[in-house]
């Protein structure tokens, strides 16, 4: 085996280049098992939704118009 890079590297006994192979024949693939469709459901959220599916929004009065919690001091 000669090393490309290296002229001073010697032929190894047994390292002759193989015959070239004949290739094995394709064998066609095996069907494929089909699986039953599942039915969809719609399901229900639990908070009303407007026309954008977003949750309508409702004025808590412990939140201000951010989301953030209002600080009260009593």
């Amino acid at each position: 085996m000669r090393d490309k890079k290296d002229i001073a590297t010697f032929d190894l006994p047994g390292f002759a280049p193989a015959a070239p192979m004949e290739p094995e024949p394709k064998r066609p693939p095996s069907p494929r098992a089909r699986r039953p469709a599942l039915k969809q459901e719609q399901l229900e959220l639990l908070e009303p939704t407007d026309t954008t599916g977003l949750p309508v929004w409702q004025h808590d009065e412990n939140l201000d118009l951010t989301g953030l919690p209002v600080w009260r001091k009593d």
